[in-house]
């Protein structure tokens, strides 16, 4: 079969079967009593987060590392810089209290603490298992912190997610099936996609790790994409956000955790990701703290930066793919231009703090 084709395929299968994955299993805590903000931040996050799971172990378990690490890199980074910025163009974001106290800060450190364990050039069993230990730390941290929120964001939970559910043996035996079911599809979705990015990168040429860091990682992220931007076009703030930042906290602690314990011999890093892709996850998770604290929202414009940050990232790695004469000047331009934006948006942000003060 064509690649490209089994590719779609194998995306739409992902795509329908975290969706059945997502309304089964939340649909069946709600007849057990779960409060929709406890669905929202653990059922729904790990649902739409379960392409990216599936498509990671399948990755590893066959060898191919170069697509788990690319597919967790890749999705964090279009999380912060396309979902949150095309969000944002469509309507500005108002950003929750907590997320710029806590949830940015812990994204960050997380983000922080992968790129010290990839410093050895690899990510084995060891670093999985803490990861993986840090993703269930952090499951009981957002169940306890749910009972802390206000009424608003309580509200727009229940609104996104508090739909009442009978919990009679039908409907039960309705929930676990579609759970099964789309447990089904996300296992066959994986295959096919990992097989078919595979025979792709060799008809283009490029590296699993290039495919994994742009077609697999967009692809994989779709669900976080429709989230986003449907909570955003019902003025749901708080979801749209807590959606990217928390689907990046899992990401890398239970994804890549998992990927690392599951793969033979741990997930390699290669020296260009140690020292290119690792830091622009980095900085990803850096930059919405300015971005976040400005006026405690994100408006048009810095959606927009945050666009054109991902599309000189996808620019620059289809450069480096190819080994272009022009791939120093573009090394160049995003070493420039990189810090410049951040020192910019941290000095508007304090001036932005000391107008309100005044």
């Amino acid at each position: 079969m064509n690649p490209y084709f089994l590719f779609i395929i194998g995306l739409v299968t992902l795509v329908i079967g975290a969706e059945l994955l997502v309304r089964g299993s939340s649909r069946l805590a709600a007849s057990f009593g779960v409060p929709p903000l406890v669905i929202g931040l653990t059922i729904v996050a790990i649902g739409t987060a379960s392409p990216e799971i599936a498509v990671s172990v399948q990755a590893a378990t066959s060898g191919q590392a170069d697509l788990t690490l690319g597919n967790v890199l890749g999705s964090n980074i279009f999380n912060i810089l396309f979902i949150l910025g095309f969000t944002a163009l469509i309507s500005p974001i108002v950003i929750a209290e907590q997320l710029i106290r806590k949830e940015a800060p812990l994204m960050l450190g997380i983000s922080v603490l992968v790129f010290l364990m990839a410093f050895d050039s690899n990510l084995g069993i060891i670093d999985g298992t803490l990861l993986l230990f840090g993703f269930i730390t952090y499951i009981v941290f957002a169940i306890q912190q749910s009972r802390k929120e206000n009424k608003k964001v309580q509200q727009e939970y229940a609104d996104a997610f508090g739909e009442k559910q009978p919990r009679s043996q039908k409907n039960i035996f309705i929930n676990i099936l579609l759970i099964l079911i789309g447990l089904g599809l996300l296992v066959q979705g994986s295959t096919w996609l990992v097989d078919s990015a595979i025979d792709i990168a060799k008809i283009l040429g490029v590296s699993e790790l290039v495919i994994g860091l742009t077609i697999v990682a967009v692809g994989t992220s779709l669900p976080e994409v429709a989230t986003s931007v449907i909570a955003a076009l019902k003025g749901e703030s708080d979801i749209a956000v807590g959606n990217a930042v928390g689907s990046n906290i899992f990401n890398l602690l239970g994804v890549l955790g998992l990927g690392a314990i599951v793969s033979p011999g741990g997930i390699n890093v290669a020296e260009k990701v140690l020292t290119f892709d690792l830091p622009v996850m980095v900085f990803v998770a850096l930059v919405t703290l300015p971005v976040f604290y400005i006026d405690n929202r994100i408006s048009r414009l810095e959606g927009g930066l945050l666009l054109a940050y991902y599309v000189m990232y996808v620019t620059y790695i289809m450069i480096r793919s190819t080994q272009s004469a022009v791939l120093p000047f573009m090394a160049l331009f995003v070493a420039m231009f990189v810090p410049v934006t951040f020192f910019i948006l941290v000095i508007i942000a304090f001036r932005s703090k000391r107008t309100k003060r005044g």
